[in-house]
């Protein structure tokens, strides 16, 4: 599956955030694009789509630290059900903390960018968590 055709959501308190990746993703020709504010409102989307047989998103993109639910907390909620458990995940954070990168790799994320970013730097952390886990396990 190519880049362009993947469901992405994106999930960032900040609406400048969410502007940029939103940005980032069409400039890869990525049209179908899911926002969600905090972790709360992603999970309460992904619960809808499996409930309501609707398209789940085929990657996620979010923030550690929001309101409501933390991006940590919303891959352990993934990670932990079959229906969402292999969903690529990228999270995005300004926290450098050893103990906070230790618990977002223990819970399974697929890669990890520091804010600020580049646009390149989103793109090879993208690039490389797209291969690992979407051109590779086709592959295998």
């Amino acid at each position: 599956m190519k880049i362009q055709e993947l469901h992405f959501l994106t999930v960032d308190d900040m609406r400048m955030i969410r502007i940029m990746v939103k940005n980032q993703l069409k400039k890869l020709g990525v049209t179908k694009i899911s926002i969600a504010v905090d972790g709360q409102e992603a999970w309460d989307l992904l619960k809808a789509s499996k409930e309501n047989g609707l398209e789940k998103p085929d990657f996620i993109i979010s923030d550690w630290n929001m309101p409501n639910m933390k991006g940590v907390e919303l891959l352990k909620l993934c990670r932990a059900d079959d229906y969402y458990k292999d969903i690529p995940f990228l999270m995005l954070t300004s926290e450098t903390e050893i103990g906070i990168v230790k618990e977002v790799i223990a819970a399974g994320v697929d890669g990890y960018v520091l804010k600020p970013f580049t646009p390149d730097k989103f793109n090879q952390e993208l690039a490389k968590v797209y291969k690992r886990k979407i051109l590779d396990k086709k592959v295998a």
